[in-house]
């Protein structure tokens, strides 16, 4: 994981404008990692506000819990078994992310990702805006294997969708001169 993307940590309790980007997924099995690979190369190109936050997320299923809640707009990149071609991407809105998260499991953090969505609904504290930009995955069961070259190259165009996306957020976002650099967007 890159040292920019966030990890767990203190949460801002300013929810009328936090945009949580996440990427959850397991890099140990080949395209199940997309997500947070697709988090990295956002961070990697883009400076955000301070209302952004990007994180990698990982597997951690319902420890994730307290970032949605905290987050009035969540964008998720993920691997979503959508039944098409290996690297083809959706984006979906609304009450649809959970149904597609839950539609075709294809790994174990769906089920978890999917719980996690339903307890913030029923704590009263979903996100008001919701998306997820997933990707088909060609391979999901190779441990240590890294994306396949169909699904790595879709990371430029899932990270121009995020920042389109963003940007009818609200959000603007200025591309890094120099790759990773941590100067904060204004």
């Amino acid at each position: 994981m890159s040292p920019k993307t966030s990890q767990p940590g203190p949460i801002d309790d300013d929810r009328h404008d936090g945009i949580l980007v996440l990427g959850i997924g397991n890099l140990l099995w080949a395209d199940e990692g997309f997500g947070v690979r697709a988090v990295e190369a956002l961070d990697a190109g883009w400076r955000f506000p301070a209302r952004v936050r990007l994180m990698d997320g990982g597997t951690q299923g319902l420890a994730l819990l307290p970032y949605v809640r905290a987050s009035s707009s969540l964008l998720i990149f993920d691997a979503v078994d959508f039944g098409l071609a290996p690297g083809e991407i959706c984006m979906i809105h609304g009450d649809d992310v959970p149904r597609y998260m839950g539609a075709k499991k294809v790994s174990m953090h769906q089920t978890g990702f999917q719980e996690v969505l339903a307890a913030a609904r029923m704590l009263r504290e979903y996100p008001q805006r919701l998306a997820l930009i997933g990707v088909q995955p060609a391979v999901l069961d190779d441990y240590g294997g890294g994306l396949r070259p169909e699904v790595g190259a879709c990371l430029p165009r899932v990270v121009s969708m995020a920042v389109d996306l963003l940007s009818t957020w609200g959000v603007v976002a200025e591309r890094r001169t120099v790759p990773g650099d941590n100067a904060g967007a204004a």
